[in-house]
This record gives structure tokens, C-alpha cells and sequence, in this order.
């Protein structure tokens, strides 16, 4: 029972240290997903994205339309 509460404080402790990250953004909506057996993380602040460019970066895609970013997918996540 207390190894499941610690595992939970640290969700939540993980969650609030990112909020003000997030926040940042300035996105009004945010969708993410993880494939953990390929190991991408896809970040969408659009949908559907309906980018019209790609810029590929040292295992990141970022998805475009026009000058907006509309998503991004990290390769390889979680060893970043």
C-alpha cells in the first residue's frame, strides 16, 4: 500500500514540476501520447495536426503549419 502512495506522490510531484513548463507553451489544448514499445512520444497541439512540414532534428520532428508548430515527436524518449 505505501510503495502504490509513493508511486503516486511522485506522478503528481512529476505532473506539478512540469505545469509551469507547460504552461509556457501557450497552447490552449495539448494532447499526448506514448508508444512505450517504440518508444515515441508525440506531443499535439493541434487536431489533427495537418502539417504541411516536417524539420527533422537530432530524433525530433517537428511538425509545421506554416510558421506554427502543431506537434512534436520525440524518438527515442525515454533515454532524453
Amino acid at each position: 500500500m505505501a510503495t502504490m502512495m509513493q508511486q503516486e506522490n511522485k506522478i503528481i510531484q512529476t505532473c506539478l514540476g512540469l505545469s509551469s513548463d507547460i504552461i509556457k507553451l501557450h497552447a490552449e489544448h495539448m494532447w499526448v501520447d506514448y508508444d512505450k514499445e517504440a518508444d515515441v512520444l508525440y506531443l499535439s497541439f493541434r487536431k489533427p495536426q495537418r502539417a504541411k512540414k516536417t524539420v527533422e532534428t537530432d530524433d525530433i520532428l517537428i511538425r509545421k503549419d506554416g510558421k506554427k508548430i502543431v506537434g512534436i515527436t520525440i524518438l527515442n524518449a525515454s533515454t532524453r
